[in-house]
């Protein structure tokens, strides 16, 4: 892994750590000593780059809010120049900008809200101070989360717009952690999500090309549409599709697994059934 040559390193420590953070038991904790030393400084190393206009500044602050997770030295203003800019980039009704300016994209899903949450939910048990706008962050994730269930169409498909579209399901991200965390908002039910995003995902993954005859994902939306791929896109970073299957983490009898098949919003909408009413946040 190149740590060192460029800045792109910062954004994939920046989701090895998210990682680190989520599973700490099993994926940090394990490591021999000398191998958590080599990931602590080079972590650090990353200090040399910074004053982020975008949501690259979430990336330099979930390294920092790692090291603080696990007791290591950690630079508490860089976590501070994350959030304040984070903050301030709020547009309404869940949606923050990457950056000052508004993106019709899912930056919001990929990295945005679950970097933002996690930050903050590292930070608010170390220091009250941050237990408002940790509150906040994650009312404004569920609000979130519950636009992307509506994305889901009857069939099983979502608006793709934006840049990063090849990222496949991890336009649910939000969904897939609230689920895991049992945060989700009360108009949605876990299994109602689990139905959702396995519609979407069986479109997405069954779909021929969508894998390589060596069996690694293509770049495309729904099978190999090189097309679509952004410059920065490659093999590897396909693989944010993962963040998508974040439930697995919940036990087999969890009923995000267990509950039977459950309509998404759209499904009963469409079927012409009783949903719910939808209204933005005001915060």
């Amino acid at each position: 892994m190149n740590w060192t040559e460029g800045g792109q390193p910062i954004v994939d420590a920046a989701f090895l750590v998210h990682g680190f953070m989520r599973a700490p038991k099993t994926l940090w904790e394990p490591l021999s000593f000398t191998t958590k030393v080599r990931f602590v400084l080079a972590l650090q190393h990353f200090r040399r780059l910074g004053n982020f206009k975008n949501n690259w500044t979430l990336f330099a602050g979930i390294i920092e809010a790692f090291l603080c997770s696990v007791g290591e030295n950690y630079n508490k203003a860089r976590i501070d120049e994350a959030l304040d800019k984070t903050a301030s980039w709020y547009k309404g009704d869940s949606m923050y900008g990457d950056g000052p300016d508004f993106h019709f994209d899912y930056y919001n899903a990929f990295v945005i809200q679950p970097m933002y949450v996690d930050i903050l939910k590292v930070m608010a048990a170390k220091d009250e101070a941050y237990r408002k706008a940790y509150d906040v962050a994650l009312r404004r994730m569920q609000r979130y989360a519950t636009i992307l269930e509506r994305q889901i169409s009857p069939e099983g498909t979502y608006p793709i717009v934006g840049r990063s579209a090849t990222y496949r399901a991890a336009v649910f991200q939000p969904l897939a952690q609230l689920a895991w965390t049992g945060e989700l908002p009360e108009e949605l039910s876990p299994a109602q999500v689990r139905c959702g995003m396995t519609a979407v995902m069986k479109r997405q993954f069954n779909h021929p090309g969508t894998f390589d005859r060596d069996g690694w994902l293509t770049l495309g939306v729904i099978g190999h549409q090189p097309g679509v791929a952004d410059y920065y896109s490659n093999s590897g970073s396909m693989y944010l599709a993962s963040v998508a299957l974040l439930p697995l983490g919940l036990p087999a009898g969890h009923p995000f697994w267990s509950a039977p098949f459950a309509d998404w919003t759209m499904r009963k909408a469409w079927k012409g059934e009783d949903f719910p009413i939808d209204h933005a946040i005001g915060f």
